[in-house]
C-alpha cells in the first residue's frame, strides 16, 4: 500500500512555500476578492419590510378605517390614522431589522472554521476570511472552506457527496508539481467533509469562484425555522383574527340596527376587530428567540437552531463527555508505569528522570503527532523536551511514513517511521491499555496485571495509556495494526484537573431536576474518580464491553440507575441517546468528533464542542459552546427557561391588556352610551403594548428559582388552562375598573369628551398596572419593582409621557376627541387605573394560595 507523503514535521523546517501568505497580501487579496462567501439570499430591503408590515391585519384595519373616514368626509382623522400608521410601521421595522441583524450575528459565528499557516505560523480564522494562496492545514472532521489543491496528505480522504452524489469517501494525494491528476484526487473543494486523515492544501478559488459557489449552493446558513410553538401561535392568531373578523360584522350590523348609519358602525366594527386582534403574538416570539438566542451567545453559547431556545427549558438529561467539559483539558504527565514499577513525576528534577523509563517516554512520543494539538500528545512532547533533551531517545531526523487511525473498534493509532540508519522501520503504538495489551497478545497473567496497575493509576483520576513498540521486517505495510509484531513497553497516567466550578454547576442541576450522566471513553475507574469529584451518581460505571453484551430491555433498566458510562464508542452513544429517548426524557448530548454526529442529530438538544469540535459535529448540533465549558452548558438552559417563562409572561399580559379594550369597545354600544374608543385610541395603545410585551418581557432578569425546580413536561402547553384564567381575571378586573368610572362620570352629568378622557387615561394607568403584575407570578408588591429592567422603566415612562401630550395639548386633544381636564381629574383617572394593582396582586395571591393548597 502507498503511502502519502507526511505532514510538516515542525514549523521551524518550513521552507518558503509553506510559510503561508504575510499579512498585508492578505489584505490586498481580501481587497480584491471579497469574503470567502457562498452566494446566500439577498436581505430583506426596507421597503420590502415595510410591504410586509402593511399586509399585517392590524394595518389593513388602519388602512381601512382611514378609508372610511375619508368617505365620511373627515380628512383630519384619515391622516392622523396614516400617521399612526407610519408611527407603528418605523416601530416594528425597527424590531424586525434588529432581529435580522441578531440573526445575521449568529450566522457568522457559525460559519466554519479554517486553520491557516500564515507568515509562518499556524492561526484559526473565520472561513470568511480565506483568500487564494493560503495554505491550510486539513484535519479529519472539518469542513473544506475554499477549492484548493493538496500539498501533503496522510491517509486523506473526503465526503464529495454534496457535489458528486456519490456517498463512498474520495482518497486525497498531494499534487505533483506540474502533473494534476484527470480524477482530481489531488484537488479539495469547498463545502466537502473530511471523513479521514490529515493533509495541507493551497487554496485556489474562494466564494462564488469555487466549485460549490458556481453550483450556486449556500451552507451553513442559520435560519428561524418552524417549530411547534410557532405553529402553535401562529393557530391562535389565525383563530383570534378570524373571530375578531367576525364580531366586527356582528357589531357593526347591531350599530346599524340599533343607532342607524353604516360607516359610524363599520368603525366601531374595525375598533372591536383592533382591540380583539393579537398582532403581538408573532412579533413576541420572533422577538424573544431572536433576542434570546444572542442572550445565550454572550454565555459562550452559540444557538444553530433558534428552536433549541424552546426545549432547553425541557432538558432532564444532560449526557456530557468528560475531557474538556468537565476538566479543563489541560494535560499534564503524571505517572509512569514499567513493570510494574509506577513513578510519580511531580517535583521530579530534569536529569532524574530514571533510565528506565525513557523508552516509555521515548515511544509514546513516536506515537504521537509531530506537531500535535491534542493535549495529551503535547503533554508527551513537552515532558520529553524536559527530560530526554541530552539522550538519544528523540529523534527530530526520523521520517514519519505511515499511520495507523483510532477507530471505535481499536481504540489504539501506531506510527511508522523510517530511520536515518538504515534500519528496519520502527512503529510505536499508544491507546487504551486493554488494546495495546491485545496488539501485544499479552498471556492472561500478563494482562491481570498489567490491568491492576491501570487500574490504581485510573483511581487516582489520571487518565492511563498504553504503549507498545516494534519492528517491521517486511517490504510492505500490513493493513491493520494487528499484523505487527508488538511489544509491551509500559503506562502513561495523565492528569486532566476538574473544572474547580464544575461541582457547583452539577449541584445546580440536580436542583433543577436534570440528571448529569458522563459518558467517556476512559477507564472505568477513572470515569469513577471524576465523576465523584464532579459530584455525579457514581454507585454504578457501566462500560461499553457491558452495553455490547446486553439486550435492549436490560440496557433500559440499568440505564435508570447508572449516571456513568466508560469506554463508549460513538455508536453506543447513539444507542444511549435513543434509549433515554424512549423512556420520555428530553436529552441534550455534547459531542465533538466526526462520529459524534449522529448522537447530536439524535438528541433533543445537540451541544457541540466549537474548540476541540469538528466541523461535521458543529453542524449536527443546535448548541456550540464556544469555550467547551460545562458551566455554560447549565448556563444556557437556565437562560432558555427564562427566556421561555418570560415570553409565557408576555403573552399572559397581552391577552390581559386586550380584555378591557375590548370591553369598552363593546359596552357602549350595548348600554347606548356614546362610544369610548376609535381606531386612534387603539394605535395609540398599541404603540404602547407592542414594546411591552416583547421589549419588556424579554428584558426581564431571571428568577432564581427558574433554577430549583423540575423542568416543565414537553405536553405542558404554553398557556395553561389556569394561566389563560388568571390573565383574563387580570384582564376584566381592568375592564371593570375603567368602565365602571366611565359609567359613573356619565351618569353624574360629564361630557362625553371628557368622560372618553377619563376612561382613557384610566386605561392607560391600568395598562401599567398590568405591566407590572404580569411580570412574575410570584405575588407581593415587593416583587413588583424589583429588578424592574431599563427597558420597562421607559416604556412606562413615555407612556405616562404620550398621555399627557394627547390629553392636554388642544391639536392632540382635537384628534382623539378628548377634553382638558383639570390636575386634579387627571391624576384621580390615572390614579383609578393605577389602583387597579392593589386588585390584580390580590388576583395572583388567591391563584398561588388554591394552587399550593393540599
Amino acid at each position: 500500500m502507498k503511502s502519502p507523503r507526511p505532514l510538516l514535521r515542525s514549523m521551524d523546517e518550513m521552507n518558503d512555500d509553506f510559510r503561508g501568505l504575510d499579512a498585508h497580501t492578505v489584505s490586498t487579496l481580501q481587497a480584491s476578492d471579497g469574503p470567502n462567501a457562498l452566494p446566500q439570499d439577498a436581505h430583506r430591503t426596507l421597503f420590502a419590510i415595510a410591504l410586509e408590515v402593511l399586509r399585517e391585519p392590524m394595518f389593513l384595519l388602519l388602512l381601512g378605517a382611514g378609508s372610511i373616514y375619508l368617505v365620511m368626509g373627515n380628512p383630519h382623522d384619515a391622516l392622523t390614522l396614516l400617521g399612526f400608521v407610519v408611527i407603528i410601521m418605523f416601530v416594528t421595522i425597527v424590531q424586525e431589522r434588529r432581529t435580522e441583524r441578531t440573526l445575521d450575528t449568529l450566522r457568522d459565528l457559525s460559519s466554519p472554521r479554517a486553520l491557516a499557516i500564515r507568515d509562518g505560523e499556524p492561526v484559526r480564522i473565520a472561513g470568511r476570511d480565506v483568500v487564494r494562496g493560503d495554505i491550510l492545514v486539513l484535519v479529519e472532521g472539518d469542513r473544506i472552506p475554499a477549492d484548493g489543491v493538496v500539498l501533503q496528505a496522510h491517509d486523506l480522504a473526503a465526503d464529495e457527496s454534496l457535489l458528486t452524489g456519490e456517498s463512498v469517501p474520495v482518497s486525497k494525494v498531494p499534487r505533483i508539481i506540474g502533473q494534476a491528476l484527470p480524477d482530481k484526487n489531488d484537488e479539495v473543494f469547498a463545502g466537502t467533509l473530511l471523513v479521514r486523515g490529515q493533509g495541507l492544501m493551497r487554496v485556489t478559488a474562494i466564494g462564488v469562484h469555487s466549485r460549490m459557489g458556481r453550483i450556486g449552493r449556500s451552507l451553513m446558513n442559520v435560519t428561524l425555522e418552524s417549530s411547534p410553538l410557532q405553529r402553535e401561535m401562529g393557530r391562535l392568531t389565525r383563530r383570534l383574527a378570524w373571530l375578531g373578523f367576525g364580531l366586527c360584522l356582528m357589531l357593526s350590523a347591531l350599530y346599524l340596527v340599533l343607532r342607524g348609519g353604516w360607516q359610524e358602525g363599520l368603525l366601531a366594527g374595525i375598533t372591536l376587530a383592533m382591540a380583539i386582534l393579537p398582532q403581538e403574538f408573532p412579533v413576541i416570539l420572533i422577538v424573544f428567540l431572536a433576542l434570546g438566542a444572542r442572550r445565550i451567545s454572550r454565555h459562550q453559547v452559540l444557538t444553530r437552531r433558534l428552536n433549541a431556545i424552546e426545549t432547553l427549558g425541557q432538558a432532564t438529561v444532560l449526557c456530557v463527555d468528560k475531557t474538556g467539559t468537565l476538566t479543563q483539558n489541560r494535560m499534564a504527565l503524571t505517572a509512569l508505569c514499567v513493570e510494574g514499577q509506577m513513578l510519580e513525576v511531580a517535583g521530579l528534577d530534569r536529569d532524574a528522570l530514571p533510565e528506565t523509563y525513557h523508552a516509555l517516554l521515548e515511544y509514546a512520543v513516536l506515537a504521537s503527532e509531530i506537531e500535535p494539538h491534542d493535549p495529551m500528545e503535547r503533554a508527551f512532547h513537552l515532558f520529553a523536551r524536559d527530560y530526554l533533551a541530552n539522550t538519544e531517545h528523540l529523534h527530530p531526523d526520523w521520517e514519519l511514513v505511515h499511520e495507523y487511525e483510532l477507530s471505535p473498534e481499536l481504540p489504539a493509532m501506531s506510527h511508522l517511521w523510517r530511520t536515518q540508519e538504515g534500519q528496519h522501520p520502527i512503529v510505536a503504538a499508544k491507546g487504551a491499555p486493554e488494546a495495546i495489551a491485545d496488539l501485544c497478545h499479552l498471556p492472561d497473567l500478563m494482562r491481570r496485571e498489567m490491568a491492576r496497575h491501570a487500574e490504581r493509576m485510573a483511581d487516582q483520576g489520571l487518565r492511563v495509556l498504553g504503549v507498545a513498540r516494534a519492528i517491521h521486517r517486511g517490504q510492505q505495510w500490513p493493513e491493520i495494526q494487528h499484523d505487527f509484531d508488538f511489544q509491551w513497553v509500559g503506562l502513561v497516567g495523565l492528569s486532566d484537573p476538574l473544572r474547580p466550578e464544575v461541582p457547583l454547576a452539577v449541584a445546580q442541576c440536580r436542583r433543577a431536576g436534570i440528571r448529569v450522566v458522563m459518558i467517556t471513553g476512559d477507564h472505568p475507574r477513572t470515569a469513577r474518580a471524576i465523576a465523584a469529584s464532579a459530584g455525579i451518581d457514581h454507585r454504578w460505571v457501566i462500560t461499553g464491553a457491558e452495553l455490547a453484551g446486553w439486550t435492549e430491555a436490560e440496557v433500559a433498566l440499568h440505564l435508570k440507575q447508572a449516571s456513568v458510562f466508560a469506554r463508549v464508542t460513538p455508536t453506543q452513544k447513539l444507542a444511549l441517546v435513543e434509549a433515554l429517548k424512549a423512556q420520555g426524557e428530553i436529552v441534550a448530548m455534547t459531542g465533538d468528533g466526526v462520529n459524534d454526529a449522529p448522537a447530536l442529530k439524535a438528541a433533543h438538544i445537540g451541544i457541540a464542542m466549537g474548540k476541540r469540535g469538528t466541523d461535521v459535529a458543529r453542524e449536527a448540533a443546535a448548541l456550540v459552546l464556544l469555550e467547551d465549558d460545562f458551566v455554560a452548558i447549565v448556563t444556557a438552559i437556565g437562560l432558555g427557561r427564562r427566556i421561555y417563562a418570560n415570553l409565557r409572561q408576555a403573552l399572559i399580559y397581552t391577552i390581559a391588556v386586550h380584555v378591557p379594550t375590548i370591553g369598552l369597545s363593546m359596552l357602549p354600544l350595548l348600554v347606548g352610551l356614546p362610544l369610548v374608543l376609535t381606531p386612534v385610541h387603539i394605535a395609540f395603545l398599541e404603540l404602547v403594548i407592542d414594546p411591552a410585551c416583547s421589549i419588556v418581557f424579554e428584558a426581564e432578569q431571571a428568577d432564581v428559582q427558574f433554577m430549583d425546580g423540575a423542568p416543565r413536561s414537553s405536553a405542558e402547553p404554553l398557556i395553561s388552562t389556569r394561566q389563560l384564567m388568571t390573565s383574563l381575571a387580570l384582564g376584566l378586573i381592568a375592564t371593570g375598573i375603567t368602565s365602571a368610572q366611565y359609567l359613573w362620570v356619565i351618569a353624574h352629568g360629564m361630557a362625553p369628551d371628557a368622560a372618553r378622557t377619563m376612561t382613557f387615561i384610566s386605561l392607560i394607568g391600568a395598562n401599567g398596572a398590568l405591566i407590572l403584575a404580569s411580570r412574575s407570578p410570584r405575588s407581593g408588591m415587593t416583587h413588583l419593582f424589583s429588578g424592574l429592567p431599563a427597558a420597562g422603566v421607559w416604556v412606562l415612562v413615555l407612556s405616562v409621557a404620550g398621555l399627557i401630550l394627547v390629553t392636554t395639548l388642544p391639536p392632540l386633544t382635537q384628534v382623539f376627541a378628548f377634553k382638558s381636564l383639570s390636575l386634579a381629574q387627571w391624576l384621580s383617572a390615572f390614579g383609578v387605573g393605577a389602583s387597579t394593582l392593589i386588585l390584580l396582586e390580590g388576583v395572583k395571591r388567591l391563584n398561588r394560595q388554591v394552587r399550593t393548597a393540599p
